[in-house]
């Protein structure tokens, strides 16, 4: 649990409906975000029990609370909600029924691919699929990275 920083304004732009279906407005409001944050978790189909999130626009920070069965669930949440676009901030609240070793987190810079992060870490270009399998559901295919994205590397 703690506090976790992102790149506000570079994220996503979350187009999973929200919980309930709000009202467009010009500049949504903090309950607007926070429902569509709540709509992107279930959206990616991640299981996690008493999923509730909260959202701070005048800090940009995101709060997640609920219970998940791995850590890699847990990191794979809070960056569900850290690479969307109004989020600087993620304050994970999750508990961990079974609790490992935490992840790498790598913020994707320009000119990255999946391969050139893997050689970093692996020393092998050719392990980029570790990363990939890591991040699913939220990358849909090894190209669907952006600068600013935080990745999860595993061990």
């Amino acid at each position: 649990m703690g506090l976790f920083d992102f790149v506000k304004g570079i994220g996503k732009k979350n187009t999973a409906p929200a919980e309930p279906q709000a009202a467009p407005s010009a500049e949504p409001t903090a309950q607007e975000v926070a429902n569509k944050l709540l709509g992107h978790i279930k959206a990616l189909g991640l299981p996690i029990t008493g999923l509730s999130v909260s959202y701070n626009g005048t800090t940009d920070l995101a709060t997640v609370k609920g219970q998940v069965q791995s850590q890699a669930d847990r990191e794979k949440i809070i960056l569900a909600v850290g690479n969307i676009d109004h989020v600087a901030q993620v304050d994970d609240q999750l508990t961990v029924a079974t609790p490992e070793p935490e992840s790498k987190f790598y913020t994707v810079k320009s000119g990255d691919n999946l391969s050139k992060i893997s050689k970093e870490f692996y020393g092998d270009a050719n392990k980029y699929n570790k990363i990939f399998e890591a991040n699913r559901p939220l990358l849909k295919n090894a190209d669907d990275i952006f600068p600013g994205q935080v990745l999860r590397i595993p061990e």
